[in-house]
């Protein structure tokens, strides 16, 4: 059965051509026939029922307003960065520091050694890259991700990191294999002063056989600790490979969760040459994990707990309508992502699914800021008022692990005390996963959706999976400002 038409690529040639969403056997397929290369069929999700559930959480964004139309349009995604055509504005900005890297990983787009040349964009190419970044309208992205390679290989990095909290970024991320953090004892304290607000750890399991660096990153998670730096877990997703660990890493995140944050799960994406066996064996998607969470974590944790990314919307509705400020947007795919939090005790682990009613929380919040709209300044207030009485109905008077959510959005809105939000953070662990895609599952109405972006030294902002996928542009950036191998 058919679900939706969109637009896939050809995963041979690369050509832009129709593409249909269809239905068989209770999972998604994406179809697609290519004029030269013939018919394809993908996998996108493999059960339609959750996909139809993340469906209703569908929301359009606004996008940016800096941006500039190409003077001869090829169409998307041959004309990246971002155009008035796309939907999102930027929530979460990569930059790449260098391609340089301390291992040789098989599924790693990202080396040097496989790009047989050296990226790495100067000091003031990287400030001027989040200049304009701070300058995007209507809302600048608060958060930066220094990514790579591995970054952790550029000694500036404190200093880089240092002007980004300057030029007004809230979360400042890097992204590591570990390896530096857990070898100098002094890196850690050095990018704590520098201001980095979260570690994104690479991490594929809790044994030696999934993961080789496991010593290494508990040193690293180590060093983390004792200078109170947040560590955010990201495993790489391959089935057959260490999919069956996926409820072992949580409730290790789970033991550590004085420095440990979160989980961000991203099942793998084919972006080199892959047979079609190997896909059918190690893709994963977005439901299988969640439904492998489930068994592992013997019902702990749910399928049903996990929300898409545009869940968010009445909450960020309600900012926006109570400040009549422009506000940053999750306006992603509804397929792009899932997410939840998990509260941890020393004896129990508490999806919040379990102390609030999730679907009455957002429906209540939507009615408050549907009530302020009809007012001015006093009936806003009103209005907020009144609201934040009712929302106690979506709470379970009866969970053992109470939070005051009412109390925390009042004190937010009303007093504008936006630090009582880290009650909330307290003792929680974001467990969230993001299927980025590759050149089999391809699909335009993500990218032109898209809010994790990639911004280059030549003034561009292009989503991930455009950046990564599809054209491939990280290889047409990279090689423009390609330095010669031996330079390393």
């Amino acid at each position: 059965m058919k679900i939706k038409r969109t637009k896939s690529i050809c995963p041979v040639c690369r050509v832009v051509i129709d593409a249909d969403l269809i239905e068989e056997d209770n999972a998604i397929w994406i179809h697609r026939i290519c004029p030269e290369h013939g018919p394809f069929r993908s996998l996108y999700w493999s059960d339609a029922q959750m996909f139809r559930r993340f469906d209703t959480y569908n929301t359009i964004g606004e996008g940016i307003t800096t941006t500039k139309e190409p003077e001869e349009s090829k169409g998307c995604p041959l004309d990246c960065g971002i155009c008035e055509k796309h939907h999102s504005g930027t929530l979460l900005a990569n930059v790449d520091l260098t391609n340089r890297c301390n291992l040789n990983c098989d599924f790693c787009f990202a080396n040097a050694r496989a790009c047989g040349f050296i990226y790495e964009p100067t000091f003031d190419e990287i400030i001027a890259i989040f200049r304009r970044l701070r300058d995007q309208k209507p809302v600048p992205p608060p958060a930066v991700q220094l990514s790579g390679g591995e970054p952790t290989m550029r000694e500036d990095l404190p200093e880089i990191i240092r002007m980004a909290k300057e030029l007004g970024f809230k979360q400042v991320q890097v992204a590591t294999n570990g390896i530096k953090l857990a070898q100098d004892e002094f890196l850690a304290g050095k990018l704590k002063r520098a201001g980095v607000s979260t570690i994104y750890l690479h991490f594929d399991g809790v044994t030696r056989e999934t993961n080789p660096l496991l010593l290494i990153s508990k040193k690293a998670i180590g060093n983390c600790r004792r200078e109170k730096i947040g560590v955010v877990l990201v495993p790489t997703i391959i089935g057959g490979k260490n999919d069956h660990e996926a409820g072992a890493i949580i409730r290790f995140a789970a033991e550590n969760v004085d420095v440990i944050r979160g989980v961000n799960f991203q099942p793998v994406a084919f972006t080199g040459a892959a047979t079609d066996e190997k896909m059918l064996k190690e893709r994963i998607t977005i439901p299988d994990l969640l439904h492998d969470i489930e068994d592992q974590t013997e019902g702990i944790l749910k399928a049903r707990d996990f929300y898409p990314i545009p869940c968010v919307g009445p909450i960020i509705d309600l900012v926006k309508a109570y400040t009549d400020r422009p506000q940053i947007q999750f306006t992603a795919h509804p397929h792009c992502g899932a997410a939840t939090y998990l509260f941890v005790t020393e004896n129990e682990m508490v999806p919040v699914n379990r102390m609030v009613d999730v679907d009455r929380f957002f429906s209540s919040i939507e009615m408050i800021s549907d009530n302020m709209k009809k007012g001015g300044c006093i009936n806003k207030y009103r209005a907020l008022l009144e609201g934040v009485r009712n929302l106690k109905e979506s709470l379970n008077q009866d969970s053992n692990f109470k939070i005051d959510f009412h109390g925390l959005i009042a004190d937010a809105l009303i007093h504008q005390n936006f630090d009582a939000l880290r009650k909330f953070h307290w003792n929680a662990l974001f467990i969230g996963t993001m299927h980025f895609m590759d050149n089999h599952n391809y699909d335009l109405d993500r990218v032109s959706r898209c809010c994790i972006h990639y911004a280059t030294p030549d003034g561009r902002i292009i989503p991930f999976c455009t950046y990564n996928s599809g054209p491939v542009w990280r290889e047409e950036v990279w090689k423009k400002h390609a330095l010669p191998l031996n330079n390393d």
